[in-house]
């Protein structure tokens, strides 16, 4: 007889009777805890010992024993049991969206701040969801969610698909990162007008078009133009050319996190006050019945951003 074949000669039912027999060392006893009288019970456990070839246990008119086989193969009851309970609760929970696993794509900026605080309530509010982080551009990120490579996007807009839900998670200012000994330092809030005809680490058009498009349109709006000296699309390159004192920087409030030393931060006022915006999006039609969990964590972190800016 082969070891599959084996196996599946005996039921579960068998096994927790031959439990709670080895348990409880008394027929009777056993019998009142499977909710079943004793000759059922009984015959349960000849029928496993038939087809195991085995005697598991001694039964006399005074006292039940486990035989050396007994013994051993209570272990291996226990684990199978354990295996089997286990597995049928994973599977309710991963139903019924209690547990599972997400697959979170983001923006490197999302990643100073709204990301860890996402992912701390996660750890606190659904432990059972795990989240597989995929760190991408917005753009490859709209690519993912339709291929299905990603159930959730942190991305900036504009996000024009019909196939997308979405939800704004984060609404922050604009602050300029400014080198030792720059002027502007002695003002407690910047204005656009700080920035005209003044060196400016800039976004590239390639790589950073919404930081770059947005910019753009906000100096437009105020009349101000800027002296470009370096377009770079990563956040943190760009705090670097500040603190070696190439130009000045806008950059998201969430990027003071980076604590770039000789680097210093200034409030920008802009129109909106709160332009740098970021959205979790997702495929209406995605079934992962863990999604929804996930999303009533968003909702929270998105109405306490809506009260900050208000």
């Amino acid at each position: 007889m082969t070891g599959a074949s084996f196996w599946s000669q005996f039921e579960l039912r068998q096994l927790r009777c031959f439990v709670a027999a080895a348990e409880e060392l008394h027929f009777g006893r056993a019998a009142m805890r499977m909710n079943m009288t004793q000759p059922p019970l009984s015959r349960q456990i000849q029928l496993l010992e038939h087809v195991l070839g085995v005697k598991l246990l001694d039964r006399t008119s005074r006292a039940v024993k486990l035989t050396p086989a007994g013994r051993v193969f209570l272990l291996e009851a226990r684990r199978i049991l354990r295996l089997t309970e286990s597995a049928a609760l994973a599977t309710r929970r991963i139903a019924s969206g209690e547990a599972g696993t997400i697959a979170l794509g983001f923006t490197a900026a999302s990643g100073y701040s709204f990301l860890p605080r996402l992912l701390l309530q996660r750890a606190s509010h659904a432990p059972n969801i795990d989240v597989t982080l995929k760190e991408m551009v917005s753009a490859e990120q709209m690519e993912s969610l339709l291929t299905g490579r990603i159930d959730v996007g942190l991305l900036r807009p504009p996000i024009a698909r019909k196939e997308f839900t979405t939800l704004k998670v984060v609404s922050e200012r604009l602050v300029a990162a400014l080198p030792v000994g720059d002027p502007r330092l002695g003002e407690a809030i910047l204005t656009l007008k700080h920035f005209d005809r003044q060196p400016l680490i800039m976004y590239a058009a390639e790589g950073a078009r919404y930081f770059h498009d947005m910019l753009s349109g906000l100096f437009e709006a105020e009349g101000v133009a800027p002296v470009t000296i370096q377009s770079l699309s990563q956040i943190h390159s760009m705090l670097a050319l500040v603190r070696a004192g190439i130009g000045a920087a806008l950059v998201p409030e969430a990027a003071q996190s980076l604590h770039f030393d000789d680097v210093h931060f200034r409030p920008v006022e802009t129109e909106p006050m709160t332009p740098v915006e970021l959205f979790a999006a997702w495929r209406s039609d995605n079934d992962n019945p863990a999604l929804p969990g996930f999303l009533d964590l968003l909702r929270p972190a998105s109405d306490l951003d809506a009260l900050a800016a208000s």
